[in-house]
């Protein structure tokens, strides 16, 4: 694949910016077991003998949501959304235990086994997008593209950024409501102060907290403003599960073996054709880390969207995504 580096055009660019495809509705679902406690949830979506995709949702804690579907074009694409453990309909919810990255790549890998899918493409965004690189790096025979949204690889200077200092600059009055719940003297180790809170028996402590944390991501995900905030955040139900997986993921730097392991090894993509979409504003995961990704990993397409940050429902975002999904069906 050519690997041209693009910007793409503003609110009064040169073409009309796609939009998502209709909603559509599962064909299948179910849930599958993984043999420890973890039961995860997983349906199928579009055409049954389309081309076979599997999409990544976020967080991690995350969970799936319809629009995720409405990426693909529902006539051509057979779609696979799974909640990953402990989160949306998975079971149990909000569990730590046997949640690492490696558990969530080999969960990916069951469902593709019991979906009898020999290769498909891998679509996901932010922590989606960490899921994403480092399955197809293990597992790059069962890879046939990557559509990557906001670059994410897990090294301590983006949680610093994000969760110390950095981000905080950009967004003080957001900051503050994350300070919060958190005394002035832990606040050196703002991770560390989440965690030690949202993995202990105070349960009013736990929900505040989770509260805070995903607010804090809600209110710099868009552009667009804290109407933007997808309704999710505020679910005591979501953001439990979401703050205490991520934070738990975090603290623990992915479980990966080494810092900035997935550039480290990026030449298992070498083969794997990718589009990366990337807004130029995006706050909680910054550009440098896409930029740093392509410098690692050649066969990727580079889309800068001029006008967006992180939220993959930004109107730039959406095309470029819309218009990388279209593009992995030629393959």
């Amino acid at each position: 694949m050519d690997r041209p580096l693009t910007a793409s055009d503003g609110p009064s660019g040169s073409h009309t910016r796609r939009g998502l495809f209709a909603e559509n509705e599962p064909f299948a679902r179910g849930w599958l077991p993984t043999g420890s406690a973890h039961e995860i949830y997983y349906e199928e979506c579009g055409a049954p003998n389309g081309k076979p995709c599997v999409i990544l949702h976020g967080g991690p804690g995350g969970a799936i949501n319809p629009t995720m579907r409405r990426f693909f074009d529902p006539k051509r694409w057979r779609m696979a959304l799974l909640d990953q453990r402990g989160c949306g309909r998975s079971t149990p919810y909000a569990s730590l235990e046997n949640n690492t990255t490696w558990d969530l790549i080999d969960d990916i890998e069951r469902l593709r086994v019991h979906l009898g899918v020999e290769k498909w493409t891998v679509f996901g965004g932010s922590w989606g997008s960490t899921l994403a690189l480092a399955y197809a790096i293990k597992h790059p025979d069962r890879v046939e593209a990557l559509v990557l949204r906001g670059i994410f690889l897990l090294t301590p200077p983006e949680l610093h950024w994000f969760y110390q200092k950095g981000a905080s600059m950009m967004f003080p009055d957001a900051w503050e409501r994350f300070e919060a719940p958190i005394p002035p003297e832990e606040r050196g180790d703002m991770m560390a102060a989440y965690h030690k809170r949202l993995t202990g028996t105070d349960r009013a402590a736990q929900a505040r907290c989770a509260a805070a944390w995903s607010q804090w991501e809600g209110d710099t995900i868009s552009l667009r403003g804290p109407e933007a905030r997808p309704s999710k955040f505020n679910e005591e139900e979501f953001t439990i599960a979401f703050a205490r997986i991520e934070c738990h993921y975090f603290v623990n730097d992915g479980f990966f073996p080494e810092t900035d392991w997935i550039v480290r090894n990026a030449a298992a993509l070498a083969n794997i054709p990718g589009w990366i979409v990337q807004g130029r504003f995006d706050v909680v995961t910054p550009l440098q880390s896409a930029w740093r990704l392509t410098k690692a990993w050649q066969n990727a397409r580079f889309n800068i969207v001029w006008d967006a940050g992180h939220a993959s429902t930004e109107p730039g975002i959406i095309d470029g995504l819309v218009r990388a999904t279209d593009a992995a069906l030629r393959l």
